[in-house]
């Protein structure tokens, strides 16, 4: 095993990039009722930005970003995360920290169903499974009759969308752009998106509001650096399925920080959205090699 290539490297480096991102939310959802979603957005997008322009990989040059062959789906992508950004943290502001976690972890149960139209794919009787098991997980946390249902759970269901474009996306681009150019096509609309959006109401952040939002950033873009780092010591589909440990960070984090405890309904939709996701990344492993020209990033910074 070289260093070039070492799998137990790249999947702990893959759990570490998700326990930041795990940290990072839980930073955006203590800026909830301080600050407005797209200031949150502007700023945490700004020193994610920093930390990727200092620490990123020598051979990952930002010039490099402007090089690009299908600047058409690398804009889509940048708008999808810089969409996914701003519903993302109104979702974490406003709902329990796992709830938000369980619904926008639906994704892959999307883009399996969007694969059908846009990749022409076959989809086996499993994978739909996986999918009834994800959208059973849905209903066990909105509730039959929708009693609980908010516009942070609509905002999560859209951030699974947007993260289910992005796998799509991130498929066709995997062979023909580079990582940073879909980096920082993200980087870009989302600053550009949250800037414009937030003048209309906009007021500076308080100061103890500042070392939130260098975490969430920071925190944010150290995470990205180490997915960089992990794609490169093993193939994205041993590294992907530890997003799902950030189901368990989500528990833990809401009940240390936010006492927030999930009911047992909840619990259980959790619970399905997470078997449901984890078995169509084993399906999808076992089908094809769409993996190996699949850049591994987060739909959103």
């Amino acid at each position: 095993m070289t260093a070039a290539h070492s799998p137990l490297k790249g999947i702990g480096l893959g759990f570490l990039a998700y326990f930041l991102f795990s940290c990072s939310d839980a930073n955006v959802k203590a800026l909830g009722g301080h600050l407005p979603v797209f200031e949150i957005g502007f700023f945490s997008t700004l020193f994610a930005a920093l930390v990727l322009l200092f620490l990123k990989p020598r051979d990952e040059r930002w010039r490099d970003a402007i090089h690009l062959r299908r600047p058409g789906l690398v804009a889509l992508r940048g708008l999808a995360g810089g969409v996914a950004g701003i519903l993302g943290i109104y979702a974490f502001t406003t709902l329990p920290f796992a709830e938000a976690y369980a619904l926008i972890f639906l994704s892959p149960s999307i883009a399996t169903i969007l694969s059908i139209f846009l990749l022409s794919e076959q989809v086996g009787w499993r994978r739909w499974l996986a999918v009834v098991l994800g959208f059973a997980g849905v209903l066990a946390i909105v509730r039959p009759g929708f009693e609980t249902l908010e516009l942070g759970h609509l905002a999560a269901f859209a951030v699974s969308f947007c993260a289910a474009g992005t796998v799509i996306i991130l498929r066709t681009l995997g062979q023909t752009e580079r990582r940073v150019s879909l980096l920082a096509a993200v980087i870009v609309a989302s600053l550009v998106m949250n800037g414009v959006l937030m003048l209309r109401n906009f007021h500076w952040p308080r100061l103890e509001d500042y070392p939130n939002l260098a975490i969430a950033g920071g925190f944010a873009g150290a995470a990205q650096l180490c997915l960089i780092l992990a794609a490169r010591s093993a193939p994205a589909n041993q590294v992907a399925p530890a997003q799902y440990s950030q189901m368990v960070w989500a528990l833990v984090i809401g009940a240390i920080f936010f006492s927030e405890f999930p009911d047992l309904p909840a619990v259980i939709g959790i619970g399905l959205i997470a078997i449901s996701g984890l078995f169509t990344f084993l399906r999808e492993e076992t089908r094809g090699r769409w993996w190996s020209r699949t850049i591994l990033q987060r739909d959103r910074v």
